[in-house]
């Protein structure tokens, strides 16, 4: 589906992977989960993107989505990183304690690009499936 900005057309998806800082299995709390879910969304909606999928299994988040060409993907991994972690530890700052650098995020991440159609519902599919071999860590519930 083609999308348009102020000065643009573009159909392009990013598949992001998120790890939390020691891998630590930070989102295995309800009020964690539903607060990142809808942090991502106020991303979302403030910088034009469209959060197509989201999933996690506790340590890691995975995040199917299409922005503006004006945004690189590295561009898109430092807002959604940056806002999230600072936003998390104001909410939740027990959380700190069991990071001991300070960071939410660890360095880094994955970033694919996805092709059309079939490519991105085979990616929607994967995420979905994400947790369901321990605990079903199912994000969709929160998106809007």
């Amino acid at each position: 589906m083609v999308r348009k900005s102020a000065h643009s057309a573009y159909d392009i998806h990013y598949h992001l992977v998120i790890v939390m800082k020691y891998r630590r299995k930070i989102l295995v709390k309800e009020e964690y989960i539903s607060f990142l879910c809808a942090l991502i969304d106020e991303i979302a909606a403030r910088y034009e993107f469209e959060i197509e999928e989201l999933g996690s299994d506790g340590d890691h988040i995975h995040i199917l989505i299409s922005a503006p060409p004006r945004y690189s993907p590295s561009n898109i991994m430092q807002i959604v990183k940056s806002i999230t972690g600072r936003m998390m530890f104001k909410q939740f700052p027990e959380i700190k304690k069991q990071l001991w650098g300070g960071e939410l995020w660890s360095d880094g991440g994955f970033v694919g690009t996805i092709g059309q159609a079939q490519g991105i519902e085979g990616m929607k599919r994967y995420i979905q499936r994400q947790g369901q071999k321990d605990k079903n860590y199912d994000l969709r519930k929160f998106l809007t």
